[in-house]
């Protein structure tokens, strides 16, 4: 690929800016309209341009124009345009065509080519699936038009050639703690295919909630589905007070339906042995201890878990995994085995009875008993196990795949014993996590600039191993972030996910990026994406000073005015733009946000600044401290 100098991006609309930039120019804007960034993009002099009699030209087979139309719902999203979608067989047809289909290659089913010329867009994939990736490239490149005349809608002459570089690019989504209703599923499936990720990992059971119907145990959702109470006191309840909710079976085949129509993989994950409190509250014949249970209203890691010893349990879990694989037709069902506290276990005399009967060591090898039966009955049903990097502990089953969140070194163990591997670390991936921290310290938080520092590839493995890392996956644990929360926890950080899952690592710029990203997030604007705006940071200034200090504010993600307040009060429109540098000749408190053009605001940053004498704090002598600005350029 060319080598490309760091870019300045512009807040230009895209499609009116390409009329008249050189070709070095429509390669960094048509760069900067996709995420994740294409595996190769070249430009030539030209523009295609919308017209009223835009046809889309698909092949004849039913998949091919089911694609076609999707295409044209979105163009029409876009800018308002109707584009007829028309059979190749139907006969010739003017110029100014966007003609879509299939045709195999050798770079994977994902992979896709998308050539725009001055008169007709060719879009083809190597298959069916490659083809919905292209039409999320062209989906992006339309984006910005909906504020603009049909005929200033123009795209430059590029032609772009991608596939990915993992074949797992995942977020998890848990309902367990926080029901979400079917259409705000519906809803996240939609973001993870426009950015062409593949895999929405669905949380469905935990201690605070069971989310899924099965007919064979309907206590499950009778009893495991409602709470008493939750930490969000603001949360709607139903007319008995109850705090949930669940998925009926035709719900879920309406999802997973939704999802395979965008190419989304579901892969549910039903919890065990621990995080089962729910279902025990509905089953405490299957705990250690016999209960009495009730659905789980604090977070944390909770001693009930499923009894290892008893084989009424695994007959309760077979016969619920039975009717989970006729609901999701994937291959893989994820087991959860994480954080499973041993001390029932340990008290336990059908346990205890259990681990000497299978010469087994301690309960770490009981959780791995538990696991490999589990996984010995998924793989009778023709499914693999998937399970958190807890179950490397006590042996691994013999064809399970771990999901590493603990650390980089479980992926590298994992992998080194011939296990595939998805990589989730907390570090990186637990986009439940804060994006900021209220006194600007970043150590206590990540940003999407600390996500887009992620390397999917342990240390200390070779290229063989390297096979057994099949991508990676965002996580977003609901404990406090119901569903409305959900969006500003997620974004803008899963878009670096998909840019490292899916793109050349060679290729990865942190400043090319977030050129392109803070062009993305108008897209983001226009689909509803309440992303989370990233406040101003604290650049240089000394906590403790004698004279004066001077302090820096920067925004190193976004794009958008910096203001700020030195009398305590919070910043508004109303508040001084921070400039260059702002010099503190007294003790004071600074208070800072950033706005972007769109209104938003972020939150409000703080850090106090002491003038000291000795070792005491020398107190401001009125309420508005000496200050003066330094400099005239906006950071």
């Amino acid at each position: 690929m060319k080598a490309r100098s760091r870019i300045t991006l512009v807040a230009t609309s895209l499609m009116g800016a390409c009329c008249s930039a050189s070709q070095a120019q429509a390669i960094q804007l048509a760069e900067a309209a996709i995420i994740p960034r294409p595996t190769r993009i070249t430009a030539s002099p030209g523009e295609f341009q919308f017209r009223d009699d835009t046809f889309i030209v698909v092949d004849p087979e039913p998949e091919c124009r089911r694609i076609g139309e999707l295409l044209a719902d979105y163009i029409q999203q876009a800018c308002g345009l109707e584009c007829k979608v028309m059979d190749v067989s139907g006969g010739s047809f003017p110029e100014n065509d966007i003609r879509v289909s299939t045709k195999s290659g050798d770079l994977g089913n994902e992979a896709y080519t998308l050539e725009v010329l001055n008169n007709v867009v060719w879009l083809t994939g190597e298959s069916d699936k490659g083809l919905f990736r292209g039409v999320q490239t062209f989906r992006q490149l339309i984006q910005d038009s909906q504020r603009v005349p049909l005929n200033s809608i123009r795209i430059p002459c590029i032609k772009v050639t991608d596939s990915p570089r993992f074949r797992h690019r995942g977020m998890l989504l848990d309902c367990g703690r926080h029901f979400m209703t079917k259409d705000f599923v519906k809803r996240y499936i939609d973001l993870l295919a426009y950015h062409k990720m593949n895999v929405l990992h669905w949380h469905l059971t935990e201690d605070q909630g069971w989310r899924i119907e099965i007919k064979k145990h309907p206590q499950l959702t009778e009893v495991g589905a409602w709470r008493k109470a939750t930490r969000d006191s603001e949360q709607p309840r139903d007319g008995r007070g109850r705090y949930g909710g669940f998925y009926t079976q035709d719900d879920i085949r309406e999802i997973v339906a939704y999802a395979q129509s965008r190419y989304i993989t579901i892969i549910p994950e039903i919890e065990m042995p621990g995080h089962s409190l729910a279902a025990l509250a509905a089953r405490p014949d299957l705990s250690c201890t016999g209960g009495p249970f009730e659905v789980g209203t604090e977070w944390g890691v909770i001693d009930d878990v499923f009894c290892a010893g008893n084989d009424a349990t695994f007959e309760f879990l077979q016969d619920v995994l039975t009717e989970v694989v006729a609901l999701f037709p994937g291959e893989y069902i994820h087991i959860g085995g994480d954080e499973c506290p041993k001390a029932r276990w340990k008290k336990c005399p059908k346990c205890q009875k259990r681990i000497r009967d299978e010469k087994l060591k301690d309960e770490h090898e009981l959780q791995s008993y538990f696991i490999r039966r589990i996984e010995k009955f998924l793989n009778s049903k023709g499914r693999r196990l998937i399970g958190w990097d807890e179950i490397l502990e006590g042996g691994l089953a013999p064809n399970a795949t771990v999901q590493a969140w603990r650390s980089m070194d479980a992926a590298a163990t994992a992998a080194r014993a011939g296990h595939d591997v998805i990589v989730s670390p907390t570090s990186h991936c637990y986009l439940d996590y804060a994006q900021f921290s209220p006194d600007g310290d970043i150590t206590k938080a990540f940003a999407v600039d600390k996500v887009f520092t992620l390397n999917p590839m342990p240390k200390g493995i070779d290229t063989r191993q390297e096979k057994h890392i099949l991508g990676l996956e965002g996580n977003i644990w609901t404990e406090r972030a119901p569903q409305e929360l959900v969006d500003s926890r997620v974004f803008p950080r899963l878009c670096a996910l998909a840019e490292i899952a899916w793109s050349p690592p060679e290729a990865r710029d942190w400043v090319e990026f977030r050129g392109r990203l803070r062009m993305h997030l108008r897209r983001l604007d226009a689909l509803g994406v309440k992303y989370f705006i990233d406040p101003p940071r604290y650049a240089s200034g000394e906590s403790t000073f004698t004279g004066h200090t001077d302090v820096a504010l920067e925004s190193p993600v976004m794009v958008g005015r910096i203001l700020y307040t030195l009398d305590g009060t919070e910043p508004n429109e109303r508040s001084p733009r921070f400039e260059r540098s702002l010099r503190l000749n007294d003790t004071t408190v600074v208070r800072a946000r950033l706005t972007l053009d769109n209104g938003r605001m972020s939150d409000v940053v703080s850090r106090s600044f002491r003038r000291m004498e000795g070792d005491k704090t020398v107190e401001p002598a009125s309420t508005q401290p000496t200050s003066s600005a330094v400099g005239n350029e906006d950071k």
